[in-house]
């Protein structure tokens, strides 16, 4: 009995538990009355009725939402369990590289001051990355909680891209990709410096990293209307219509056309800075690669 009970939805649960105490309720007073129909019975009887009614529906409304946050509620643990997966796995891996190197030199393995010098310049690599790592859990749990409370001013966005172009230009050379940036138009925003120039410098840096060697990252930043646009276009290969959704959740690590690297943060944070900014961020396949927009109201 129990098994069938657990294979029961709770909107059909929850309309049993209404409906059984009325039903109950008008065999008990039919059976007291000897199913002699007085005028008081009929009046007893058409106040179950209503009754049933009236409760029967709240009650289904009530089931279908209390399962609705019920699913959200599994879902959202599911999500979590799994970027703790990922955390877990992108904390393990620098940590190993930092602990061998370390025992490496307390050991004396590597003793010659060239090697000395690379084992300190590839922790400090380590280290940085883990802080880089931390930082974004930080601001992401910010995002989540609601704890955001960023000071408002005008900004002027070509300002901001050209000044993360500018930062973003050693890496892009290293990887072998060009970096571009153009400003149709200058347009002022109401909005944070530090956290603009974190959406676009989260965006930069994925589009450079998922963009092959002689490709070409192009930043763009224009008009439309009421709102200021900023595009960055990359030369992945695309990403297939049926994961593009999915691009800005949290965890999310790439598909078959982009090779999946880091903890899937920054694009969360964009999205929810951007959020934030009362903008709006989206993703389309463009040309040799992506597209990603960020549109915020003028000032």
């Amino acid at each position: 009995m129990f098994d069938r009970l657990s294979r029961v939805s709770l909107t059909t649960a929850m309309t049993v538990m209404v409906i059984v105490p009325v039903v109950a309720t008008i065999a008990g007073v039919l059976v007291v009355s000897g199913f002699m129909f007085t005028p008081m019975l009929n009046a007893t009887l058409m106040a179950c009725l209503v009754v049933g009614l009236v409760t029967v529906p709240f009650s289904i409304m009530l089931g279908r939402a209390i399962a609705r946050r019920t699913m959200w509620e599994r879902e959202a643990e599911s999500a979590r369990r799994q970027l703790v997966a990922w955390i877990s796995h992108d904390l393990r891996t620098p940590l190993a590289g930092i602990r061998a190197m370390t025992e490496a030199l307390e050991d004396g393995v590597v003793s010659e001051p060239g090697e000395v010098a690379v084992y300190a310049k590839q922790i400090a690599l380590e280290a940085d990355h883990l802080s880089k790592l931390v930082d974004d859990l930080f601001q992401l749990s910010r995002i989540t909680a609601g704890a955001l409370n960023l000071p408002m001013h005008d900004v002027a966005l070509a300002d901001v891209v050209s000044d993360v172009v500018a930062a973003s230009r050693p890496v892009a050379a290293r990887e072998g990709v060009e970096l571009r940036a153009d400003a149709r138009a200058w347009p002022v925003v109401k909005g944070s410096d530090p956290e603009l120039m974190r959406v676009v410098r989260n965006l930069v840096s994925n589009a450079i990293r998922h963009t092959p060697e002689g490709g070409t990252v192009a930043v763009q930043v224009d008009v439309d209307g009421p709102e200021a646009v900023v595009r960055v276009d990359d030369a992945c290969g695309g990403i297939p219509d049926d994961v593009l959704p999915q691009v800005f959740d949290v965890g999310f690590r790439g598909s078959s056309a982009r090779n999946p690297s880091g903890a899937g943060l920054g694009l969360s944070i964009a999205r929810g800075l951007v959020d934030a900014h009362h903008g709006r961020v989206g993703v389309q396949n463009h040309g040799p690669g992506c597209r990603f927009e960020v549109r915020l109201p003028l000032r």
